[in-house]
């Protein structure tokens, strides 16, 4: 007889190592045989289901994968470059919806990426190369032109760095994307929403186009939370983003156009002179249920 999944659950542990940079904790997940989440100074940053590489669990990854699956028809190889590995769970995404894809990841933290590749094995077969450097660092040796899909998930503790949230660093991002290519950058922001206007102002001055994710209670400030922004030189598909973000169990909503414009309140973009990181969470904002 096979064992019980009480039994199961009492063989997976939580593991903890400290890495360069924070306590690192994997925790098993209850509800999900094969799944796990990655704690960093307690805080949750990704999840990863390990039979099941192509189940995004948290709201924001979700938003992410939606991208991911709109850079390019269904199933078809994808260049990507994604800045900020953490769990590879963007990475194990891609991989498993577009076989043959060819991906390379930017994560500073090496022991992060050295606990997670032995506890969390990829794959064999899959493509992905993990780079133990500064994000910004990577993008500025991409080459032009080079990837179809860049995701920026850059964050020092709960926090976006100040030099990957500036329009030099959005420019980097534009001129590493090839025609059609997609850009989306995760944040994180609350109650007046500073930060993430800033950022709406800096992208619309490097892209012709750009929209925002958000649960519609992060965007009136009622609570404290992840934004994506999106943004490309050509048409963004705005019509799949909307119908897939209204589906989600945490519906968000989509901005654009004038309405975006006027989200940003005249609020300034961002540069390498003037930038701030983005704002620490209030306390107990990242909970592990």
């Amino acid at each position: 007889m096979g064992r019980s999944r009480a039994a199961e659950d009492r063989t997976r542990e939580t593991v903890r190592r400290r890495t360069d940079s924070a306590l690192a904790e994997l925790v098993p997940d209850r509800d999900r045989p094969s799944g796990w989440t990655l704690l960093l100074d307690g805080a949750p940053q990704s999840h990863v289901d390990l039979d099941d590489p192509a189940h995004l669990a948290f709201e924001y990854q979700r938003r992410l994968g939606h991208i991911a699956d709109l850079a390019a028809p269904p199933g078809r190889p994808v260049t990507a470059l994604q800045l900020g590995g953490g769990a590879l769970t963007l990475a194990r995404y891609v991989a498993a919806t577009r076989p043959r894809s060819r991906q390379q990841v930017a994560e500073i933290d090496t022991a992060l990426t050295e606990l997670v590749r032995a506890e969390l094995p990829l794959q064999r077969g899959w493509q992905v190369k993990v780079r133990g450097a500064d994000a910004r660092a990577v993008l500025e040796r991409t080459p032009e032109g080079a990837a179809d899909l860049v995701i920026a998930d850059v964050f020092s503790g709960a926090q976006v760095p100040a030099h990957c949230a500036t329009a030099e660093f959005a420019a980097l991002a534009g001129r590493a994307l090839a025609p059609g290519g997609l850009y989306a950058a995760n944040v994180a922001d609350g109650a007046s929403l500073a930060f993430t206007r800033s950022q709406v102002a800096t992208l619309l001055q490097v892209f012709p186009e750009v929209c925002l994710i958000g649960d519609p209670a992060v965007l009136r400030g009622r609570r404290f939370g992840n934004l994506v922004l999106v943004a490309g030189h050509r048409p963004l598909p705005l019509e799949d983003l909307t119908r897939r973000a209204a589906a989600d169990p945490f519906p968000g909503r989509v901005e654009h156009g004038r309405a975006l414009a006027d989200f940003t309140g005249g609020a300034a973009p961002a540069t390498d002179a003037t930038a701030a990181p983005s704002p620490a969470p209030p306390p107990g904002t990242f909970q592990l249920r």
